[in-house]
């Protein structure tokens, strides 16, 4: 209680610099552990419904089971996942049908390329506020080293004024700078904590995305035919173009 009431003391005898800088720090502090906090849940929450909708997609025999996988994951990163790519899929089978029913090799890679961007698309959804917590562990420091220098500078003016150097004049100041440095260090460590336990969390979520992806690819390999198309190469087209011309 002691040391809390004059750490208090020296924060209420501060200048109007150190308390904007104590006041970003505090602010700082708050977003990073408001980011971290809904984070973890959503994180949570996203493992498991991606563990369940893997569990299922295993024993999916056709589409209409992806469908009503799909839709009992409606609301859900599986779910949204699911439906975009199931949509994209029924688009591309339409198109084959009207050439007879099968699906070309560059069709085929259009869908792989489909499943590949939509995990992107989770992850940088994923990822989204990551950049908060990294910057406030690179910028707290500075903030607080920015206070110190400053409290240290007022606190040697003050010194010349008074025109003693003991101890008893110079504590004060000098507890008053280190207090942005303290705040600064308070901030930027658990921020930095959280960032990489996030990150750790955000590779966790990719993974199990990317199992999700080649669970639906393993399921329409199984229904669907593939029809090799030979598309000539550049060099080959060229030649032709010279035949034609001559």
């Amino acid at each position: 209680m002691l040391m809390g009431n004059s750490l208090w003391q020296l924060i209420t005898q501060s200048d109007a610099i150190s308390w904007l800088v104590l006041l970003t720090l505090l602010s700082l502090s708050i977003v990073c552990w408001a980011v971290f906090l809904c984070k973890v849940v959503v994180a949570r929450l996203k493992k498991r419904h991606l563990n369940r909708a893997i569990g299922q997609l295993k024993h999916a025999k056709n589409i209409d089971e992806m469908l009503r996988v799909a839709s009992a994951l409606q609301g859900t990163a599986p779910g949204y996942f699911l439906s975009k790519n199931l949509l994209y899929l029924k688009s591309v089978l339409e198109n084959s049908r009207a050439r007879g029913g099968k699906l070309t090799t560059h069709e085929w890679e259009l869908i792989q390329s489909h499943l590949d961007q939509t995990v992107d698309t989770l992850m940088n959804h994923e990822e989204a506020y990551l950049p908060i917590l990294s910057t406030s562990a690179a910028v707290a420091p500075l903030l607080g080293l920015f206070g110190t220098v400053w409290g240290l500078v007022h606190a040697f003016v003050r010194i010349s004024e008074r025109q003693a150097a003991d101890i008893v004049a110079v504590a004060p100041g000098i507890a008053q700078a280190l207090m942005t440095t303290l705040a600064g260090l308070v901030v930027a460590i658990p921020a930095l904590i959280m960032f990489n336990y996030l990150l750790v969390q955000a590779r966790a979520i990719e993974q199990k995305l990317i199992t999700l992806s080649d669970s639906m690819n393993m399921t329409v390999q199984k229904l669907l035919t593939i029809t090799e198309v030979e598309v000539p190469c550049e060099d080959t087209r060229k030649e032709d173009g010279a035949k034609e011309l001559q």
